[in-house]
């Protein structure tokens, strides 16, 4: 197993970050009234296509309230889920904004997944399906529907973002053979006799 993806999660205060991270990396739910202080990051080994991937999952551990989220959280960073909650209409407003945060932060290829949690709240819906699939649209990444509550989408949403990751960065090593081999190449072709 390789180094482990480093993912966070962003969005408002009380969107149900820190419950989708307990649930996916502990399977459990606790419904989190207050707001998460001390949390850095779980580690949690998940499958995708056969393989085990260790993932790095980062909390902002309540900083969002004040919009203190530096730089440092997005460096080095291989994939933000960025979540609103679908009961919450100003949740997703502010979903361009991180993406703005994102986009100044973090490294140029990383991968985004936009996420609606709390879809078992269904009858309390402020924001429609095609309202977050429209916006993902536009910001030009995948969009799913989550509940931390009973589970629904939780794994599957870390499992697109996982395999983003692994798209890009398999992209980059074949760049980088690539030049490898072009460098390779120059250094190897002889020098031609000056006629001088």
């Amino acid at each position: 197993m390789s180094d482990a993806l480093k993912i966070l999660l962003i969005g408002q205060s009380k969107v149900g970050k820190s419950c989708i991270i307990l649930r996916f990396c502990e399977n459990t739910f606790t419904p989190i009234t207050g707001t998460t202080i001390g949390v850095d990051f779980k580690f949690v080994e998940h499958k995708v296509d056969q393989k085990v991937h260790r993932l790095q999952v980062w909390d902002t551990a309540g900083q969002e309230r004040f919009r203190t989220i530096t730089s440092t959280y997005y460096r080095n960073m291989d994939g933000v889920l960025v979540v609103y909650d679908i009961t919450d209409q100003n949740s997703f407003e502010q979903v361009t904004d991180w993406v703005k945060e994102i986009r100044k932060h973090a490294p140029i290829d990383i991968r985004m997944l936009l996420v609606g949690n709390k879809s078992d709240l269904n009858g309390s819906r402020k924001v429609t399906q095609e309202n977050g699939k429209n916006l993902a649209d536009f910001l030009n990444c995948p969009f799913i529907e989550t509940s931390a509550k009973t589970g629904n989408n939780i794994s599957e949403s870390f499992t697109v973002l996982t395999r983003a990751i692994l798209k890009i960065k398999s992209e980059k090593g074949e760049q980088q053979k690539k030049k490898v081999k072009s460098i390779k190449i120059k250094a190897d072709q002889p020098k031609k006799k000056s006629c001088c």
